[in-house]
Order: C-alpha cells, then sequence, then structure tokens
C-alpha cells in the first residue's frame, strides 16, 4: 500500500512537472482549477483512506463471525429458529459496519477535501477516485490472498479426511481441520467484504466524477451532486427495515423455513428500496438537469435517474435467483448433475462444466439490458448509478453471505466439540442454506462489478479525452484481444496457487497421519499448527503474482501503449471476465451442493445415488474438490481484475494522457 501511495504521487505529480501553480480547468474552459501536485496529494491521501477503509471493514468483519460461530453453535441446542437469529444477526452486523463506514468516511473526505479545493469541484470529485482504488487494492488481496489461503486447506482436508480416511468432515482428527474453519472466514468474510466495499466505492467516484463536470458540478448544487451517497444511505434505511423480517416479525420454527427467509430478505430489500430511490429522486434531484456525456451535455429528468438506480437494482435480484437456480439442490441442473454421478467422476465434471456455461446466459442479457437502458436514459452517468442501485441494498446481501461462513464454522465447532447428532443436523441445515445464498452473493458481486467496471471506462475515456473507442484501429484491436486474455492468464496463476498449496496440505496431512501414533483412534491431537502455517505461508506468497499482473498492466500499458490501447484493455477483460467468473462459480457452486444433495439423502432420487462412501459419492467429492478453486479463488477475485484495472486507469489518466504512448510516438 505505501509502495503504490508513492507511486500514485510521483505520477499525478508529475503531470505539470510538479509546478505549485493554479492550472486552466480541464472541462470548464476558462476558470483556473488548482495544480496537478495538490491532485497528486489528494488523490494519495484518498487512496490511503479507501485503502484503511477496506481493512478495518475486513478485520471487524473477521472478528464478529469469530465470536459468533461458537455462540451459533450454543444457540442449535435450542432450536434452529434461535441459532439462525444469532449467525444472521451477526452477519449483519458485518453488512451495516461496511456500508456504513464506506459511506461515513466518503462523505468525510468529500467535505474536507472541499476545504481546500473550494470552488474546484472538477478537481476535487477527480482526487475521490482515488477512494476506490484503495478500496479495491485491498479487496484484490483479500480477495486472492483469502481465496488461495481457504481452498489450499480445504482441499487438502477433504482428499486426505474423506477421501482416503473416511473419516468424516471437520473431524478434529484431520490436521487441517483449523485451517479450513479459519479459512472460511478469511476467504467468505474479509474477502467477500473487501470486495463488496470496493464496488461500493467505485461506482460511488464513477457517478461522482461524472457529475462534477455534469450542470451538478458547474451550477455548484451540491444536494444533487451527492445523489450517489443519498442513494446509499437510503439503502442502509431500506436494510434495517427488511432485517427486523428475518429476527422479528417472522420467527423460524423449521429446518424448511431458513432458506424461503433467506430469499425473502432480497426480495423485501429491493421492493423497500424502490420506494427509497422514488423519493430520493424526487426530492434530491432538480426536474430536469443535464449530463455530461462524451463532450456533450444531454438533457435528463430526474424520474430518468429514478429509473437507472430501479434497473439496477432489479437486475441484480434477477442475476441473483438465476444464480440460485443453477447452484441450488432444490432445482433440476444440480439435481442432474448429481445424476450423473453414477457413471464416475468424468461425467459429473462435464455435467459441471456445461451447467456453468449455461448459467452465463440469463445473467448476461439482464446486464445488458440494465446497461442499455441506463446508458440510453442518462449516459455514463446512468450506468454508474445503476451499479449503485445493485448495490444498495448492500448491507442485506452482505448479511446473507456472512451468515454462510458463520454458520459453516458453527458446524465444524459442533463435530470438533463431539456434539450430539442432533446439533450437527441443525447446523448442516442452516450451512446449506448459506451455501445457496453465497452463491446469490457470488452473482451480485459479479454483477456489479461489470456494470461498475464499465461506468468507471466510462469515466476513464471522458477524461483521456478519447473521444471514440473504435475497434477497427489496430491499437485499440490488440489492446482488446490481449485485455479478453488477461481473465485466463490471471486464473491460471490463481488455480495453480491452490493447487500447490493444497499438493503441500496434502502432504503434510498424510505425513501426520502416517507418523503420530494414535492419531486415527483420536487418542492423541494432530498437530494443527503447520497446516494453518502452510495456508498462511501461501497465501501471502501467491498472491503477489496474480496481485502484480492486476496492479501493473494499465500502468505498463497506458506509459507504452498510451490510453487507445488501454480502453481496448479495458474493454477486453471487462468482457471476458465476466464470463469466467459467473461460469466458474456457478459450476463450483453445482458441485458442492450435488455432493450435499447426495449426502443429505432427502428424496428418493439422492437415496439411489447412495449413502456417504459411495461410488457415486466419491465421484461427487471428486467434483465438488475440482470446484473448490473455481469457486472461490479464481471466480470471485475476477471481478476484482475488471473493476480494479479500470479504477486505476481512471486514477492515473491525467498522467497517460500526457506522458502515455512512449512506444507510438517514437514509431
Amino acid at each position: 500500500m505505501g509502495i503504490f501511495a508513492v507511486l500514485i504521487f510521483l505520477f499525478l505529480g508529475s503531470v505539470e512537472g510538479f509546478s505549485t501553480k493554479s492550472q486552466p480547468c480541464h472541462y470548464s474552459k476558462g476558470k483556473t482549477c488548482k495544480p496537478a501536485l495538490a491532485n497528486a496529494l489528494f488523490s494519495t491521501i484518498a487512496f490511503v483512506l479507501g485503502a484503511v477503509t477496506s481493512l478495518v471493514s475486513g478485520f471487524l468483519g473477521m472478528k464478529i463471525a469469530t465470536y459468533a460461530n461458537a455462540r451459533t453453535t450454543l444457540e442449535a441446542r435450542k432450536g434452529v429458529g434461535k441459532a439462525f437469529i444469532t449467525a444472521f444477526r451477526s452477519g449483519s452486523v458485518m453488512g451495516f459496519l461496511l456500508a456504513a463506514s464506506g459511506l461515513f468516511v466518503l462523505y468525510i473526505a468529500i467535505n474536507l477535501f472541499g476545504i481546500y479545493y473550494g470552488d474546484d469541484w472538477e478537481g476535487l470529485y477527480e482526487a475521490i477516485t482515488g477512494y476506490g482504488l484503495g478500496g479495491s487494492s485491498m479487496a484484490l488481496f483479500g480477495r486472492v490472498g483469502g481465496g488461495i489461503y481457504t481452498k489450499a486447506a480445504d482441499v487438502g482436508a477433504d482428499l486426505v479426511g474423506k477421501v482416503e480416511r473416511n473419516i468424516p468432515e471437520d473431524d478434529p482428527r484431520n490436521p487441517a481441520v483449523i485451517a479450513d474453519n479459519v479459512g472460511d472466514n478469511v476467504g467468505d468474510i474479509a474477502g467477500m467484504g473487501s470486495d463488496l466495499f470496493g464496488s461500493y466505492a467505485e461506482s460511488s467516484c464513477a457517478a461522482l466524477v461524472v457529475a462534477s463536470i455534469s450542470s451538478f458540478g458547474i451550477n455548484h448544487e451540491f444536494t444533487p451532486m451527492l445523489y450517489p451517497l443519498l442513494v446509499s444511505s437510503v439503502g442502509i434505511i431500506a436494510c434495517l427495515i427488511t432485517t427486523l423480517f428475518a429476527t422479528d416479525f417472522f420467527e423460524i420454527k423449521a429446518v424448511d423455513e431458513i432458506e424461503p427467509a433467506l430469499k425473502k430478505q432480497l426480495i423485501i430489500s429491493t421492493a423497500v428500496m424502490t420506494v427509497g430511490i422514488a423519493l430520493v429522486s424526487w426530492l434530491g434531484l432538480p426536474y430536469t438537469f443535464t449530463i455530461f456525456n462524451f463532450g456533450a451535455q444531454k438533457t435528463v429528468y430526474n424520474w430518468q435517474l429514478f429509473l437507472c438506480v430501479a434497473v439496477g437494482l432489479w437486475a441484480g435480484l434477477v442475476i441473483g435467483f438465476v444464480t440460485e437456480y443453477y447452484t441450488s439442490n432444490a432445482y433440476s441442473p444440480v439435481q442432474d448433475v448429481a445424476d450423473s454421478c453414477r457413471t464416475g467422476a468424468a461425467t459429473n465434471v462435464i455435467f459441471g462444466l456445461a451447467l456453468g456455461y449455461k448459467s452465463v446466459i440469463i445473467p448476461i442479457f439482464a446486464i445488458a439490458f440494465s446497461i442499455f437502458l441506463s446508458f440510453s436514459l442518462a449516459a455514463m452517468y446512468g450506468v454508474a448509478v445503476a451499479a449503485l442501485g445493485m448495490l444498495s441494498t448492500i448491507a442485506t446481501g452482505l448479511a446473507i453471505d456472512a451468515y454462510g461462513p458463520i454458520s459453516d464454522n458453527a458446524g465444524g465447532i459442533a463435530e470438533m466439540a463431539g456434539m450430539s447428532h442432533r446439533i450437527r443436523e441443525r447446523t448442516d441445515a442452516l450451512d446449506a442454506a448459506g451455501n445457496t445464498t453465497a452463491a446469490i452473493g457470488k452473482g451480485f458481486a459479479i454483477g456489479s462489478a461489470a456494470l461498475v467496471s464499465l461506468a468507471l471506462f466510462g469515466a476513464f475515456v471522458s477524461r483521456a479525452e478519447i473521444s471514440t473507442v473504435d475497434v477497427l484501429t489496430p491499437k485499440v484491436f490488440i489492446g482488446l484481444i490481449v485485455g479478453a486474455m488477461l481473465p485466463y492468464w490471471f486464473s491460471a496463476m490463481t488455480m495453480k496457487s491452490v493447487g500447490s498449496a493444497a499438493l503441500k496440505m496434502v502432504e503434510e496431512v498424510r505425513r501426520q497421519f502416517n507418523t503420530i501414533p494414535g492419531l486415527m483412534e483420536g487418542t492423541t491431537k494432530p498437530d494443527y499448527a503447520t497446516c494453518v502455517k502452510i495456508s498462511t505461508d501461501a497465501s501471502i506468497k501467491e498472491m503477489i503474482p496474480p496481485g502484480a499482473l492486476v496492479m501493473l498492466t494499465p500502468l505498463i500499458v497506458g506509459i507504452l501503449f498510451g490510453v487507445e490501447t488501454l480502453s481496448g484493455v479495458l474493454a477486453g477483460a471487462l468482457v471476458s471476465g465476466v464470463q469466467i467468473a459467473i461460469s466458474a462459480s456457478n459450476t463450483g457452486g453445482a458441485w458442492d451442493n450435488a455432493k450435499k444433495y447426495i449426502e443429505a439423502g432427502a428424496s428418493e432420487h439422492a437415496r439411489t445415488l447412495g449413502p456417504k462412501g459411495s461410488d457415486p459419492h466419491k465421484a461427487a467429492v471428486i467434483g465438488d474438490t475440482i470446484g473448490d478453486p473455481l469457486k472461490d479463488t479464481s471466480g470471485p477475485s475476477l471481478n476484482i481484475l475488471i473493476k480494479l484495472m479500470a479504477v486505476e486507469s481512471l486514477v492515473f489518466a491525467p498522467f497517460f494522457a500526457t506522458h502515455g504512448g512512449i512506444l507510438f510516438k517514437w514509431l
């Protein structure tokens, strides 16, 4: 973080040769704006603020989750409803903490920076973009590092424990069991939290940058200028109302009420939020105003902005439910995958991959529709607020998402503490619902990443003064095809990291089973610490290459090839990254739930596939193990690749526009 902050300051300061004189404004011709050096300094401060907010939220989220997991286990003695409330409330703490701290820090930063900038709103909001970059760069490490950590432990624990030694999941005799349980928190709580926080910070920044050069910014109208922040703050209130429906208005009495309750959270929050947006758009915006649209000003009405936010909000819901259809074992896609385990692991893998590719279709149409509608109504600003709409219910989304690992850990604690079979059944039911909702959360994260990235792309193109991005020019096309390759390169790195870390873990677990006497009998304890150390070291070491790929690509392309090629790279990475991210997440989720479907044996069909330990079950475990790095490492990390490259390009745009494209200048 420190090194990158220095880079931002040096690059942006050198735009005007570190001069402290005021310069003519970039968009408002005839006015003078603050010097580039000030922009460099304030962008750096904003970057550090964003990064620190992201880190603190992730840290607190993990602290809450580790407090909550044992309490959930204890509550499960009283019944499934009590346990659900404990897990759900702890998840909500994380959700509201993140949404509120993100909003609060951003608002404070805007006001403090405003003391220096005064009337120069253009410079002010350009400096604020550093906040989004900070949030996302920490998310990169949370997601990639967390993903490698959790999956190395998970794959290692499953392969030796379940497949070779036939001991149940979360059995305390398994040396990797602690690392596996810690990993759930690292990947799903710290990773997911910082990821959604990054999206949220970036979409706010993208909207503010475009607004600052529209009529709001030119006429200095403070309330409509902060429309993106108003949408988010109404979102917090809407989510507070929604949370009461899960914990206070209705009580959960049976196991089969858990999943509907979590799904209702999404629907209720979306409905309440639609009313909230209508109010904010009516009260906070003038009836008509103009929005900057690639050099021209476009007239927009307040109801059109309402539609932009609403279409993002509802598209998020659609993506969530399609994801759920493809990954929940209540529907035919996962049941077909489970059925294919009859003939072994190979058919399971084939069916699972096919399911993942197929699950991309509807989400992409939903994203495409919301982009088309919001762009035609309010240009790039429309796309930015559509992304904010999708993220406006972030508190509920995160609550549902953090609920998963908490109940997963609760099950692990019940198993390790040797509690009765009945309690384990209850925590398993909580966990199964959490798995599906985690997939919904990933769908949200990927969908919003696509919209955020496009909005940032628009802001970058405006800032770098490219009037059109023409695919037929060789400069842009080479960028496009290389950009489309980057998600594959990135996925290769993360998959291989998980593979090699899991290999070390498997060897260590096997070594302990073979050399520690009395381990299988349960008379001696395994050495948990070594396994935790393997995961920790692997994640810290292995996240550097993929991180460097994402952070350095925009800098290298911008400096050597210039802004046109960079715009091609961003478009290519966005288009190909979204597809891989959705298919990887859903394939992994489907394999996981196909295995759980066979294990639970809840239907006649599931019972024909065998008890645990049958051949179809072993095939399902193999599929699940392959799917682990797909759904928890490569898939979710890709949305950070898409966003981070775009926001970084936007922050460095002034530098690239003046000094970029060295190679093409020589040719």
